[in-house]
C-alpha cells in the first residue's frame, strides 16, 4: 500500500521562510512540491495540505504551487493561485505571463501586464521580451510603442541582447524597419537571432535588398547563420534576381552544415527554380532525407510554372506515395498544372482527393478547380463545383465567369454578373475584365459597350490596359476596327498592346494598309516587336505581296528575331503527346499519316477545300498542300482518333499560336465525320467543334 506522506509527519519540520529578495529559500514544502507536484491532482493535494497547515500565506509558496499547476498543465488553477497570493514578486509575474503565452493565451499575457504596473510591480528585461513578443503576434504596433516608452521611463537598458531582438523582431513584424535597424544597432553585442529577427522583417517587407545587405554586414562580422537565416535571405535573394548572391549563400550553406536542412534548402529550391534553374533545384530536392509538405510544395508549384507541368504531376504521385498530405497550397499548384495542360482525367482524380480529404469545401481550391474545367472546355462540371459554394464570393464568381467567358458562352457570362447585385457582392477589376472578355469572345458589342461604360463610371475602380484592350478586341473583331483606332488614340495612344490587338483585328478582316499604318505605331514605341513583324509578313503572304514578305523577314533576320514554331498537344491515356508542324518524328507517325490521309478525303467529301491563304511561303502548289497538311493540329487530331477508336469522349488540342482559317475549316468538317466533340484551346481562345460548326462563330 502507497504511503501518503504529510507535512505533519514527524520526517518534517516545519521551518519559516524568509523572503531573500528574488530568490527563495528550499522549503519542506517546495521539496513536497517538486516530489509529488508532478500532475494537477498530485499538485492540488499538496495544495489542500498547505492550506491545511497554514503553510500557503509562507512567501515563496504561492509562487512554487502556482509554478507546480503551470508544470502539469493547469494553467487555470496555476492563475487561482496567483490570484490567491497576498504578494507577488516581479518574477512570479513573469511565470504567469509566460505560461499564458506558452498556452495561447495572449490577450490574457497583456491584461496581466497591464495589472502588473496597476500593482506597482516594476517589469523586468524578461517581463518586456514577452510582452513584446506577444504584441508582435497580434499585430499591435501602437500598443507596442507604448510599451517599448514605459521601458525606456522605467530605465531599461535596450543594449541588453535579449530584450533587443524582442524590440527589433516586434517592429520588424509592425513593417516598421527603421525603428527596428534603430534597436539593433544599439545593441552592444549582436548575435544570430537578432540579425535573423532583421533580416526576417526585411523579407517579410518587401526590401529584399536590405536584407541581403544585413546578411553580408553579419557574414563581415563573424557571426555565424542559422536555417532561419540562410532561409529569409534565399527568399530576398530570389525576389531581386540575385542569382550570383544565391548560389554563394547555397556555398555556405554546405559549408556551415545546413545542407539537410529543410528550411533554408526549400528556400534554395523555391529560388532556383524562381530563376528557372529547374535541374540546380532538384539536385537540392535530392540532398533531403525527409522534405516535409511545404518543400514538396514549392518544387511542385515551380515546376508548374516553368512549363514541366508533366514533371510536376510526376512529383505530386511521389508525394502521395510517400503518405505526405498535400495541403490547399499543394493543392492549388498541382490543380494549376493540369489546367495548364487539360488535364482533365488527373485533375477529376485530384478533385477525389481534395473531396475526400475536405479540401474541396474551400473556396480557393473551389475556384481552382472551375479553373480546371473551363480550361478543360467543360463550362458544365465547372458550374456544378461552383453550384455546391454554399456562400459564394467576388473570386467564386470571378473564376466561373472567366470560365464562361473563355469557352465562349457570352450570355451565361452576363447572366451571373447580373445576379451579383442580387447577391450584394461588389464586381471588382477582375469582373469587369472577365466580362469584357466574354463579350469579346462571343462578339456581344453592345453589352461589351455597357459593361465598359459601367465600368469607367466606377470611380473606385480603375480602368487598366488590359480593360481597354479588351473592349479594343471586341471592336476589333465585329469589323468596327476605326472605332476601335479612335478608342486607342483617345485612351492609350503609348499602349503597344492595344496597337497589337488592333493589328490582330486587321488581320482577320484582311485590312492590310490599315495594318501599314498600325506597325509603323508599334515600330515606334518598340522597334524590335517580333510578333507584329510575324503578323504583318503573313498577311502580305496572304496576299500574295511576297517582296514585302522578304522585307519582313530581312527585319526579323537583323534584328535577331524568331518565329515561334507551331505547337500542339494532346492528352491521350494519361500521357501527353507533343506535335509540331511537318515534324513526322512521333512513333506513331505511319499510323498518324494513315488515319489522317482518312479524315482529309473525308472531309473533302463534304467539301474541304485547302486554303492556301495560310500558306506562307512563296513554294509550288503539292508543297503548299503537304504543308496544309502537316500543321501541328492536323497531326495532334489524327494521332488522338487513331489512339482512341472506339471512344465517343471529346478530343482536348492545345495549341500555343493562333488556329488557323484552314485547320479551323477541316476541323469542323472533323467534327461531323467522326460525330465527336473536338475542343481547341489556342492563344486566343476555346473552339468547340460539334457536328460541323463552332462555338466561335468563326470569329477569333
Amino acid at each position: 500500500m502507497r504511503r501518503v506522506l504529510s507535512l505533519t509527519s514527524p520526517r518534517f519540520h516545519l521551518v519559516p521562510l524568509i523572503n531573500l529578495s528574488c530568490s527563495y529559500t528550499t522549503t519542506p514544502a517546495s521539496v513536497l512540491l517538486s516530489a509529488e507536484g508532478k500532475t494537477l491532482s498530485g499538485t492540488a493535494t499538496i495544495q489542500g495540505l498547505l492550506i491545511k497547515n497554514g503553510m500557503l500565506h509562507i512567501p515563496g509558496n504561492g509562487h512554487k504551487l502556482m509554478d507546480s499547476y503551470i508544470k502539469s498543465g493547469g494553467l487555470v488553477e496555476a492563475r487561482r493561485a496567483f490570484d490567491e497570493m497576498s504578494s507577488r514578486h516581479v518574477v512570479t509575474w513573469n511565470s504567469m505571463v509566460s505560461a499564458c503565452v506558452r498556452h495561447g493565451k495572449s490577450e490574457e499575457a497583456i491584461r496581466l501586464y497591464g495589472r502588473m504596473l496597476r500593482e506597482g510591480v516594476f517589469p523586468d528585461e524578461y517581463t518586456f521580451s514577452r510582452v513584446f513578443g506577444v504584441l508582435s503576434d497580434l499585430g499591435l504596433a501602437l500598443e507596442g510603442r507604448k510599451v517599448h516608452g514605459t521601458a525606456v521611463v522605467l530605465g531599461l537598458d535596450f543594449r541588453n541582447l535579449f530584450v533587443g531582438s524582442a524590440l527589433v523582431d516586434m517592429y520588424a513584424k509592425s513593417g516598421n524597419m527603421e525603428d527596428a535597424r534603430l534597436v539593433a544597432d544599439r545593441v552592444v553585442e549582436e548575435d544570430v537571432v537578432l540579425i535573423t529577427s532583421l533580416i526576417v522583417g526585411y523579407a517579410r517587407n518587401g526590401r529584399d535588398a536590405d536584407a541581403v545587405c544585413a546578411f553580408r554586414d553579419m557574414m563581415s562580422k563573424g557571426i555565424g547563420a542559422n536555417e532561419y537565416t540562410f532561409a529569409s535571405t534565399l527568399i530576398s535573394c530570389g525576389r531581386i534576381s540575385n542569382v550570383d548572391a544565391g548560389k554563394s549563400i547555397h556555398a555556405l550553406t554546405f559549408k556551415s552544415g545546413f545542407v539537410s536542412f529543410v528550411e533554408p534548402q526549400t528556400s534554395l529550391l523555391t529560388m532556383y527554380l524562381k530563376f528557372g534553374m529547374v535541374d540546380d533545384s532538384v539536385e537540392v530536392f535530392a540532398c533531403l532525407d525527409d522534405p516535409n509538405v511545404v518543400t514538396w510544395t514549392s518544387l511542385i508549384n515551380g515546376m508548374a510554372r516553368n512549363g514541366r507541368e508533366v514533371t510536376a504531376i510526376s512529383y505530386f504521385q511521389e508525394m502521395l506515395r510517400r503518405s505526405m498530405n498535400p495541403n490547399s497550397h499543394t493543392l492549388s499548384s498541382i490543380i494549376q498544372a493540369c489546367s495548364s495542360m487539360a488535364m482533365l482525367e488527373i485533375g477529376i482524380q485530384i478533385h477525389g482527393l481534395s473531396v475526400k480529404s475536405g479540401w474541396s469545401r474551400n473556396l480557393y481550391i473551389g475556384a481552382a478547380f472551375i479553373d480546371l474545367y473551363g480550361k478543360c472546355g467543360i463550362a458544365e462540371m465547372a458550374r456544378s463545383v461552383f453550384d455546391e459554394f454554399k456562400v459564394k464570393d467576388v473570386v467564386s464568381i470571378n473564376s466561373m465567369i472567366h470560365c464562361y467567358a473563355i469557352n465562349g458562352l457570352g450570355a451565361e457570362a452576363l447572366h451571373l454578373y447580373g445576379r451579383m447585385k442580387q447577391l450584394s457582392i461588389d464586381p471588382d477589376n477582375v469582373t469587369f475584365l472577365n466580362i469584357l472578355l466574354a463579350c469579346s469572345n462571343a462578339c456581344l458589342v453592345e453589352e461589351g459597350r455597357r459593361v465598359f461604360a459601367e465600368l469607367r463610371e466606377r470611380p473606385h475602380l480603375v480602368v487598366t490596359d488590359d480593360h481597354y484592350a479588351c473592349f479594343a478586341d471586341l471592336l476589333g473583331k465585329s469589323g468596327r476596327l476605326e472605332e476601335a483606332e479612335a478608342l486607342v488614340l483617345e485612351m492609350r495612344p503609348e499602349d503597344v498592346v492595344l496597337w497589337r490587338v488592333l493589328l490582330n483585328a486587321c488581320q482577320i478582316h484582311d485590312k492590310v494598309e490599315m495594318a501599314e499604318r498600325i506597325i509603323d505605331r508599334v515600330r515606334e514605341l518598340v522597334p524590335r516587336d517580333g510578333w507584329s513583324h510575324v503578323v504583318m509578313s503573313n498577311m502580305y503572304a496572304s496576299s500574295c505581296k511576297w517582296d514585302k514578305v522578304t522585307e519582313m523577314r530581312s527585319i526579323l533576320k537583323e534584328t535577331g528575331l524568331k518565329k515561334d514554331r507551331a505547337m500542339s498537344w494532346v492528352h491521350v491515356n494519361r500521357e501527353v503527346h507533343t506535335f509540331f508542324a511537318s515534324d513526322l518524328s512521333h512513333p506513331d507517325t505511319p499510323e498518324i499519316l494513315v488515319t489522317l490521309e482518312e479524315l482529309i478525303q473525308r472531309t473533302r467529301s463534304l467539301g474541304y477545300v485547302p486554303n492556301f491563304k495560310y500558306v506562307y511561303q512563296h513554294i509550288e502548289h503539292k508543297k503548299q498542300e503537304e504543308l496544309l497538311y502537316y500543321h501541328s493540329e492536323k497531326l495532334a487530331i489524327a494521332f488522338a482518333l487513331y489512339r482512341t477508336r472506339g471512344n465517343s469522349s471529346s478530343i482536348r488540342i492545345l495549341k500555343n499560336l493562333r488556329t488557323c482559317g484552314d485547320c479551323h475549316a477541316w476541323i469542323k468538317l472533323v467534327s461531323l465525320v467522326i460525330q465527336r466533340t473536338i475542343i481547341v484551346r489556342d492563344v486566343k481562345r476555346y473552339h468547340h467543334f460539334l457536328n460541323g460548326s463552332c462555338s466561335c462563330g468563326d470569329i477569333w
